[in-house]
């Protein structure tokens, strides 16, 4: 449960978004609160139409006059009312898109280990559901919560003004609802906090259940993940009904002890109309303005509510907002006199923030020349993938140096390095965009030279047979092409961004033998002077490199060519033996496995 903070520092967070507007909301706030001061004129009009037209020889002019103004009232408050939503929800919508594009920049900078912690719906949950209410709250809620309280004050002063008497039997109901609200908040609050975390789960749930609908299905798991989603749905749906109970609780108080109260008002009213201290007029403007002031009364259970639900998502959209970038560029960036591509490992060890005693890689020291094709290889678990996420700095060292070029990595702009540095992982990413635009995403050239180059190098010429070429839409992650495509796809924009230090995760684990050697043949001889580190899982790619680096519980025990590590140690003909002989492309075995689940189902 995260720690409760008091709901006015919460609330106050919003000031420097919500600053640009307060002019328009405090028009809006005006409106409303001349709308319900309109609204308690108009049983003053009738006060004065009884003790009028009841009075012996009382005109009739006084029925007519005062229907017109009771009807002209009526269009003032309706007007009014209209004004304060023409004022409020224009404004608000505003602050909600900047704060949402606030996140999602804040989102985009923070660092590769945030994300590894965080569930994506929880994200979308804060930047789509949490959003909405704040807007819907600072248009609606927060102002009419402001306009019923005054209400109720100017309101209980008219009633003294009338009879005091009458007035402070109303007030005595009061007490009871203030102690009850403390209660109801506290308990509020917790509840709308593990609903709307709870709905960041189920979000979740869902997201993860979409990506993954294939392995699902091949594996006949899909009843199962049916029977988690619903057991989480019920246990967001007794959260809910958990808050909708403490709502009606408190809605049912504020709305009894009023109307008690005025039923003891009413007795004690004709008792004193009785007795002369009171007009009727006086008793029927009394009991007019209490009908006016029931419906802020009974609204204000709910306006409570929201502004719980509110400060809730604003704890919420601050605990992302809050998360520090550790990756960022220095005061005054380096670079180096002479871009050659040299990358150099010196001590650098790594551990995630989370086991900082369990380093994943220790005292790593290897030199890529300029130029040079290293292959790092070892059994799974070893370490690969961690230590060349390292030079991208999609991670930082925890001990040690990375450098390119003699410069560290921490000393370049994040920008210039990510720009210097290409990367391509074996679990490939693809946008719900164009082949075009995904292969042109990281490229400082857009153009069809660089476009045909790319996938000329990548051996990936189906991208022009699909139906609309290159302009071909492969909807969401790609799904729609299968797993060697999507490697040759995220390969080719790898090389479009032309990088002097290419990074490559077994991009090539979905090719065949002879694919994979057309594409390497061509990488030489286009990005001959860019320094290549290549995880390999296939002997194939471990003997086009130049040579290659030994990864054995995250440290490097041997360096050399192919051949060389072949003759002299053990290890390294151990880790060879186990690598994959034939390329396997995943997508196109589950597509089988579900073929076949299909046939023996028949």
């Amino acid at each position: 449960m995260a720690k409760q903070t008091p709901f006015f520092r919460s609330i106050s967070r919003l000031y420097p978004h919500v600053r640009p507007i307060i002019p328009r909301l405090l028009l809006g706030l005006l409106c409303a609160l001349l709308a319900s001061v309109v609204a308690l004129a108009i049983p003053q009009v009738l006060r004065v139409l009884v003790n009028e037209s009841l009075k012996s020889g009382g005109a009739t002019e006084a029925v007519w006059m005062s229907a017109g103004i009771i009807l002209v009232l009526g269009v003032a408050e309706a007007g009014l009312v209209a004004l304060r939503r023409q004022f409020v929800i224009n404004p608000a919508t505003t602050v909600e898109t900047r704060m949402r594009v606030s996140l999602y920049g804040h989102l985009q900078d923070l660092t590769v280990s945030f994300h590894d912690r965080w569930g994506s719906g929880q994200l979308l949950s804060r930047a789509m559901t949490d959003l909405n209410f704040l807007r819907r709250w600072m248009a609606f809620g927060a102002i009419m919560l402001v306009v019923t309280t005054l209400t109720v004050i100017i309101g209980i002063s008219v009633m003294f003004a009338m009879s005091w008497q009458l007035a402070l039997i109303f007030l005595a109901a009061a007490v009871p609802i203030m102690a009850y609200s403390f209660r109801f908040r506290t308990r509020f609050s917790k509840v709308a906090r593990r609903s709307q975390d709870q709905a960041g789960d189920l979000a979740t749930t869902v997201e993860e259940s979409v990506h993954g609908i294939r392995v699902l299905k091949a594996f006949g798991r899909s009843r199962e993940a049916l029977e988690n989603f619903n057991e989480q749905a019920e246990e967001l749906r007794q959260t809910e009904i958990e808050k909708a109970r403490h709502q009606a609780m408190f809605t049912m108080v504020v709305t009894l002890l009023p109307e008690l109260a005025l039923g003891a008002g009413l007795v004690v009213g004709v008792m004193l109309c009785a007795s002369g201290q009171l007009d009727i007029g006086a008793l029927v403007a009394f009991f007019a303005t209490a009908a006016v002031m029931a419906s802020p009364v009974e609204f204000s259970g709910m306006l409570l509510a929201m502004a719980l639900t509110a400060k809730t998502a604003v704890d919420r959209h601050y605990e992302v907002m809050d998360s520090e970038n550790t990756i960022t560029s220095p005061p005054e960036p380096r670079r180096p006199v002479r871009l050659a591509g040299s990358l150099t490992f010196r001590n650098a060890s790594f551990a995630f923030d989370d086991a900082p005693d369990k380093p994943i890689l220790k005292d790593i020291t290897l030199d890529v020349r300029p130029g040079e094709t290293m292959a790092l290889v070892g059994i799974t678990g070893s370490g690969k993938s961690a230590l060349i996420q390292l030079v991208p700095r999609l991670y930082d060292v925890t001990e040690g140096a990375i450098t390119i070029d003699g410069v560290d990595l921490r000393d370049f702009d994040v920008e210039e390095l990510r720009q210097i540095v290409g990367v391509a992982f074996e679990d490939t990413t693809l946008f719900s965009n164009s082949v075009r635009d995904n292969i042109l995403l990281g490229a400082r050239e857009r153009t069809d030279d660089v476009l045909g180059e790319a996938l000329d190098v990548s051996q990936a010429h189906f991208a022009y047979s699909l139906p609309e070429g290159v302009d071909t839409l492969i909807g969401e992650e790609g799904l729609s092409l299968s797993g060697g495509q999507r490697q040759r796809i995220a390969l080719a924009r790898a090389i479009a961004a032309r990088p002097r230090v290419l990074v490559l995760d077994d991009p090539l684990s979905a090719l065949d033998v002879h694919t994979e050697e057309l594409v390497e043949t061509r990488l030489r001889e286009v990005l001959k002077d860019t320094t290549t580190l290549i995880v390999a899982h296939r002997p194939s790619t471990v003997a086009l490199a130049d040579r290659v680096a030994l990864l054995e519980e995250g440290r490097i025990t041997a360096v050399g060519t192919h051949t060389e590590l072949l003759a002299s140690n053990h290890h390294y003909r151990y880790v060879i033996a186990s690598l994959d002989r034939e390329p396997r492309d995943l997508d196109s075995e589950l597509s089988a496995f579900e073929d076949q689940a299909e046939e023996v189902t028949r």
